[in-house]
Order: structure tokens, then sequence, then C-alpha cells
């Protein structure tokens, strides 16, 4: 290598790295540096959401513990900045370092499934269809979010939530154990009785604190089938779908998890041609209990008005945790709003259609996603992904095709419907789908009484904040 980079230092100021720093760096990795030009390198620094346009100077893939300490010294002991890439699907695009290092895990993916132990040891490249499809060779799941493309490691580093929560709890709640590199390059284990500071502020303190190279999630007898899919119904149905969404939701049990998304109809197979662009109303269920018992739980929903579209029925669960893939295409421009609510008020519901009515991209959605459940059992504090008193979660995703000249309009729909909900929050927000444009109080807000803790820890590991590419929790006692 002969390239010269100026990469972004974490002072501020321009850092150069040549030959005599990358040459070694790259004899020391079984994994690949690259540089752009090199092959591989724009496949490296693309990501899902195409409003990110961060060039790195510099990507590293690791194959295994020993790159990724090799890449977090160089990055280190030379003050660059770093960004850590796991699945690349991060609205802020937190995957990315303007100028700076990235390391790229998507080369650390294997699972190793212990049915025997009920648990799932998954690589920090793992994207979530990986576990699932490991998992579901025997019969088990674990708490995954429903985009298959989605990485663990910033799904669960974030919290996490998915179809099976109501049962079994946050992401966070199911992890066992971690294996990072921490800033000073070592690798640790962590877990209740090991680091157990660390173990605490990585169930929901996001990247702050190292990489993690191994996950190991504990697992739950799920599937192979389930109950689950989507009705679609015209908007003007709303009105009583939302209210029987309300009921059925109130009442339902942990076995059932229901979404509610309104949006212009998808120009997908499934959907009558003639609806292709109206405005619809769409219930997404999971049911993993009993089918006779999943029929009676979902009746009310399904004998609503005239629906376009009914696909509940028999499914596999590793499907039903790919359906949604297609409407969250890569390239598309993202800006998403999150709030944590409460119980659901006839008036929530009001504002909802109010602001769904108002979409005008064929890709934006507004989204209630049904929470409750195990979700309220552990303490508070237990976790710094707190939120447990939280009924739903609502999104405001505002998405556009590229070439689309009303991107501004489309995110500010996107403010205006978060703006219109927040009356109903219970204060916290996903940090998951946080833009980067958010200030300090929305980092309190989703923290709470955790924030001073989860700040104590990162002084303990990162006094430096060398990962900081992320919703960034600083030292305690920095300067900022």
């Amino acid at each position: 290598m002969n390239e010269l980079l100026q990469v972004a230092g974490l002072d501020g100021e321009p850092v150069e790295v040549g030959a005599g720093a990358l040459e070694p760096l790259s004899d020391r990795l079984k994994g690949r540096v690259l540089v752009p030009g090199h092959a591989g390198f724009e496949e490296a620094v693309t990501i899902w959401n195409g409003m990110i346009r961060r060039r790195p100077a510099l990507v590293v893939q690791p194959v295994d513990e020993n790159d990724v300490r090799e890449a977090v010294r160089f990055a280190g002991d030379r003050r660059l900045v770093l960004s850590i890439r796991g699945g690349g699907h991060n609205v802020a695009g937190n995957a990315l370092a303007h100028g700076g290092v990235t390391l790229d895990m998507s080369r650390m993916s294997a699972v190793d499934v212990d049915p025997r132990r009920a648990l799932a040891r998954a690589g920090g490249g793992c994207l979530l269809g990986d576990v699932d499809r490991a998992t579901q060779q025997h019969g088990l799941a674990t708490v995954l979010g429903g985009v298959s493309r989605t990485g663990v490691a910033g799904l669960t580093l974030g919290g996490g939530f998915g179809y099976l929560s109501r049962r079994f709890g946050w992401t966070v709640d199911n992890l066992e154990a971690v294996e990072i590199v921490t800033a000073d390059g070592e690798l640790r284990r962590a877990a209740v009785d090991d680091h157990d500071d660390l173990f605490w502020a990585l169930r929901g303190g996001g990247g702050n604190f190292g990489v993690v190279t191994n996950f190991t999630f504990r697992l739950h007898r799920i599937g192979p089938q389930v109950t689950g899919g989507m009705i679609v119904w015209d908007a003007e149905e709303a009105d009583d779908v939302c209210e029987a969404y309300r009921q059925v939701a109130e009442a339902s049990s942990d076995d059932l998890t229901l979404m509610l998304v309104m949006r212009l109809a998808p120009r997908a197979g499934f959907v009558p041609p003639q609806w292709h662009g109206q405005p619809v109303v769409v219930v997404v269920a999971c049911h993993t209990g009993d089918p006779s018992t999943a029929a009676d739980e979902l009746a009310a929903i399904r004998s609503v008005g005239h629906p376009i579209v009914d696909r509940v029925g028999p499914i596999r669960y590793v499907d039903l945790q790919s359906m949604l893939d297609t409407a969250q295409p890569d390239g598309l421009y993202n800006y998403w709003k999150s709030e944590f609510l409460g119980a659901a008020p006839p008036e929530l519901f009001r504002v909802f259609r109010e602001q769904s009515a108002t979409i005008a991209s064929p890709f934006s959605h507004a989204m209630l996603f049904q929470l409750g459940g195990a979700i309220a059992g552990p303490p508070a504090g237990a976790t710094p992904f707190g939120n447990r008193d939280a009924a739903f979660v609502f999104f405001a995703a505002g998405c556009w095709a590229p070439d689309d000249e009303d991107g501004p309009e489309h995110a500010a729909w996107a403010r205006a419907a978060w703006g219109a909900v927040r009356p109903y929050s219970t204060g916290g927000n996903y940090t998951n789908v946080q833009m980067g444009d958010e200030d300090d109080v929305r980092l309190k807000e989703a923290y709470g009484d955790s924030l001073d803790r989860l700040s104590a820890v990162k002084a303990r590991y990162d006094p430096d904040n060398l990962f900081r590419v992320n919703r960034n929790i600083k030292p305690a006692g920095s300067a900022g």
C-alpha cells in the first residue's frame, strides 16, 4: 500500500497515515484493509439508508477477535475516528465514520447453536436472518427484530424488540454474555458474573463501550410454524380497524403481538393492482401459541369490514421474520422518529389516523407496535434500555426515493407526526432509530436515571471516548 491517507482524528484535525502504518497492520491481520479504489471498498461503505453520504478513509474487515483487537489498537494509538459496521441498518448511519476508520464486521457472521442448553453464539457481524435460520433448524428462537437484514449487534446493543418480546422481554433480556474488545484493545467477557458493570451497560447503552465480537443468546421453543401475516383494508375503514386493534391488543395473551400500520399500498404482487398507491391500513400479526387459540384471539380483527388482503395463517417463523424486508429496501432515503407510549386511549388513534392521512411518499409509514407482557417484568434499572412501562412504540418513518424532490417534505411529515403523538409518550425513545440531528435532551429521555451510571461505565472502559460514532454517552468527568 503506497497510499498516504488523511484520516479524521479524534482531536478534530486530520492525521496522516501512510504505508509505514498500513502495511504492518495489513500484515498482522487475517482479514483485509481497504482504501478507496480497492475491490470491495464501495460495498463496505454502502449502507441501508441512502440518505447517508459519509465516506470513510479506511475500512478494516476483521475475521476474528485478534483482527478486531489490532484494528482498535491501530485507531486508538493514532487517535483516529472509528465507527463499527454490523449490518449497516442504523437509520442515523452510525456504521460509517466520515473520513475515519470503519470496522466492517460482516466477515464475522458465524452462528453456533447449542440446542441442549438452548443457547446461540452469534458473531458480531451477523444479520438477524443468520441467527433465525440457524436457531430454527432446532425449533428455537431468540428475541430479534422483524427485518432479517438488520444487524444483530446494533439491534441488541440498542435494546432490541420483536414479535417475541411480549413473551420473553427485550432482546437484551435474553442476552447471556458477550465477548467484547474495549478501547484498550483487550478482549473481555461480560456477563452477570464477569465484568457485570460492563454487561449491564451493554444491554441498551449502544456501541459506546467497545466492539462486540460474539453474543450469546438464550433461546426459546418457537416454531418452526406460527400463526401470522398481514391484513390490509382501505384507509376509509381505519376507524373500525383501529378500534378493533385497540381492543384486541388490550385483551390479548402474551402469545400475540400486533402491529398497526398506515401507508400508501405498495406495488407488491399480493396487493390487487387497483389498490397500488392508495391509502390503506394494515395489521401485522404474530401468534406463537396454539393455532386454535390464535384463531380465537384474531377473530375480532379479521371480521372487521372488507379486507383487501388477508394473509394471516400458518407460516414458518423464519418467513414471518423476513416478511417485511421488501418494505424497507436498500438505498431509500430514511428519516425516522420514535416514541414509547403508554396505554392507548381512543384519542391517540384519532391522532394516528390524522397524521397518516397526510403521507405523500409511497414508502413512508406510521406504525404502532404492541409491547407490554414480559417486557414489564424486570425492575426499573435492570438494564439501561428501560421503557418497561410502554404499551406501544410509535414510529414515523419518512422514506422516499433518491430522485424524489419532495424529500424535505417527507422528513417534515415524520417530524410533525411524531410531534403530534408525543403528548401520549411515557418519556422514552428508541435510540436505534434516532436521527443524528437530535440533542442530548433526547439521550436523557432515552436513558433517564441510567444515564449517569452509563457515563461512569464509559469512563472506566473508554475514558477517551474512542467509540463516539453513535448516540454518544460521554465519559463521566469529561469536558464534553
